[in-house]
């Protein structure tokens, strides 16, 4: 019972995380936003969302790996998990060095008075977002596949 509590919370935790971003992806492309636009949407994006993100990617991380270690007998899904769990750990990293830097920026700046490089700052970020989406969608996939695989052992 308690692999297949864990497996349910693992794909629950795993989807709300990639799908959130995958929503961004495909509805909030920023290219031909206009600067007051762009600033305004992307505000309060990073001040609704960066909480939840954070706090999602990190569980992924953690329930994944904790996962992968209930089910360390299981060769395929021990591996497969981890795999997932070092792909939600990339977004980290994504985040932390890469989209945090520019979003901390971001939230000082004022429509009137926007830096000269604020559209290769958004292009950064967005090229980092898409990376980090692909990311999320990858351990899906594999959270996924390991989850409706056979147990080699009766449920705990």
């Amino acid at each position: 019972m308690k692999t297949t509590f864990i497996r349910v919370v693992n794909i629950i935790i795993a989807s709300l995380l990639a799908g959130t971003s995958f929503g961004i992806w495909m509805g909030m492309n920023p290219a031909n936003y206009s600067a007051s636009t762009y600033l305004e949407q992307q505000q309060n994006l990073v001040r609704s969302l960066n909480t939840l993100m954070v706090s999602l990617v990190f569980l992924a991380t953690i329930i994944t790996l904790v996962s992968a270690f209930m089910q360390r007998k299981n060769r395929a899904v021990f591996i497969t998990l981890l795999i997932a769990a070092v792909c939600f750990a990339s977004c980290i990293l994504i985040s932390r060095f890469g989209n945090l830097p520019i979003q901390q920026e971001m939230l000082d700046w004022r429509s009137d008075s926007l830096p000269e490089n604020w559209t290769a700052l958004r292009d950064k970020w967005w090229s980092l977002h898409i990376m980090r989406t692909i990311a999320e969608l990858l351990a899906l996939v594999l959270v996924a596949w390991a989850s409706v695989q056979k147990q080699t052992e009766p449920d705990n």
